[in-house]
């Protein structure tokens, strides 16, 4: 069966009405979860094959993540579904007004190798507690997941309803020819501008999740120690392959050497003198990827790690000062093991540059004044921002998450999802027992009357 084919079995699927109810979504979400749970330790043996995962960051950022939004959509979905009632205006008298949510249809998934477990199932929880049939296509860069992948599908949806398909590259962009209902991808900038004009060609509605280079600010009140310690977890988690690690640090000056000697002692104290031989540190995803960050090896002053190995693909979380940002390193996501440090006197020096930049994915700040904190989250734009922390603001569902300019168009997580993925229908309903004369012509004499009503 070819992907036409596919698409139109799934619409005939749709157009059944199968998949509104939500019983039947319900059901289907149950169903996935029983399938996830029964291919757990396969899921976790997947993830270390294509990344080196340990089995608890895999559960914290993969399987635990992913089963704990089922959890909640599951929970919540009826709720969510219910039509919410609005306001009427008094000059729509007779009228009463509600909000009703329906699913678009066929919805594409497209989704990246970091995160390969997490970031397919995720948007695809939302998809079908909307009421949508989805198409799944996972990253060809992560096979042992997209294998254990393919089965918890096979074995928990009707094809008719979620069907994984694997494509190269080029097989993508033939799928991306095909007209859907809605395209959810999540990746790099450049492949996210070819989705959004494939979808252009038949006007279908995209979230794209993007990425970009999301600073990390060290204000000169901040509490160092707690500093070192989470912007270490946090940039070099996944080997430093997420999309909202930090990707670069901003320190005040006086304390740059006191932050960098705090950052070499969180290393050792994270993944030991030797990293290479910690059960907790991943690799990077394939030898394209490995050579294109020893490039930004080369630049600056290595204050610790800088070591690797071609055949491990192993890189050393590395620091890298001496940083300025003619480098190369701070024109391109590094999405790696190496965090470059730059200083500054001023916050508002920070603050033009980062708004001379494309807007990033997560913006980060340490310190304790209130008043800077305020500065910074006003003159700034970013998807997401954690103060005196990294990351972790995706892991609250009641927060969504997404991206805002290059970093990406469209949120979801929680609720978010379920709203993503379905049409928000607005429907008026206007009684026929009355029939109020003012708003039909001839308006002569009506239009002071009007005036008071609208007013």
């Amino acid at each position: 069966m070819n992907i036409s084919d596919h698409i139109n079995a799934q619409r005939a699927y749709f157009n059944s009405q199968i998949t509104k109810p939500i019983s039947f979504r319900k059901a289907a979400l149950i169903q996935l979860k029983k399938a996830i749970e029964k291919y757990e330790p396969d899921i976790e043996k997947a993830l270390w094959d294509d990344l080196k995962k340990s089995k608890f960051e895999s559960y914290i950022t993969e399987t635990g993540f992913v089963l704990t939004e089922l959890n909640r959509t599951l929970k919540k979905l009826k709720n969510w579904s219910s039509p919410k009632r609005v306001k009427t205006p008094l000059f729509l008298f007779g009228s009463k007004s509600h909000i009703q949510y329906e699913p678009y249809g066929i919805s594409l998934i497209l989704s990246p190798w970091n995160y390969p477990f997490q970031l397919l199932f995720a948007p695809l929880i939302g998809a079908v507690a909307a009421g949508n049939c989805v198409i799944l296509k996972p990253s060809p860069a992560s096979p042992h997941t997209t294998a254990v992948s393919k089965k918890i599908i096979k074995e928990a949806f009707d094809p008719r309803h979620v069907i994984l398909i694997e494509a190269d590259n080029r097989e993508t962009d033939l799928l991306l020819q095909q007209r859907y209902d809605y395209i959810f991808y999540t990746g790099g900038v450049e492949y996210g501008k070819r989705v959004m004009e494939a979808a252009s060609k038949h006007l279908t509605p995209v979230t794209l999740e993007l990425g970009g280079k999301s600073p990390c600010i060290i204000d000169k009140d901040a509490n160092i120690d707690i500093a070192a310690r989470r912007i270490v977890w946090g940039k070099f988690l996944n080997c430093g392959q997420t999309c909202v690690a930090p990707d670069y640090i901003f320190v005040h000056q006086d304390i740059k050497n006191d932050l960098i000697l705090k950052l070499k002692d969180e290393i050792i104290r994270q993944y030991g003198k030797d990293p290479q031989k910690s059960p907790d540190y991943p690799r990077i995803i394939h030898s394209g990827r490995f050579y294109n960050l020893m490039l930004l090896l080369k630049q600056g002053k290595i204050e610790a790690g800088g070591k690797y190995d071609e055949k491990d693909l192993y890189i050393a979380p590395t620091v890298i000062s001496g940083i300025t940002p003619e480098n190369r390193i701070m024109n391109e996501e590094i999405f790696g093991p190496i965090l470059p440090v730059m200083t500054f006197n001023e916050r508002e020096t920070v603050i033009d540059y980062i708004n001379s930049q494309e807007k990033p994915l997560a913006l980060y700040y340490f310190g304790k004044n209130k008043k800077n904190i305020r500065e910074i989250l006003e003159k700034t734009s970013s998807g997401g921002v954690c103060i005196n922390d990294v990351v972790t603001h995706l892991a609250n569902p009641d927060l969504p998450f997404g991206g805002v300019g290059h970093s990406g168009i469209g949120r979801y997580h929680g609720i978010d999802s379920f709203y993503t993925f379905s049409h928000t229908k607005s429907v008026l309903s206007t009684t026929t027992h009355i029939n109020p004369g003012i708003k039909f012509a001839p308006y002569a004499g009506k239009l002071s009357i009007l005036k008071r009503f609208m007013k």
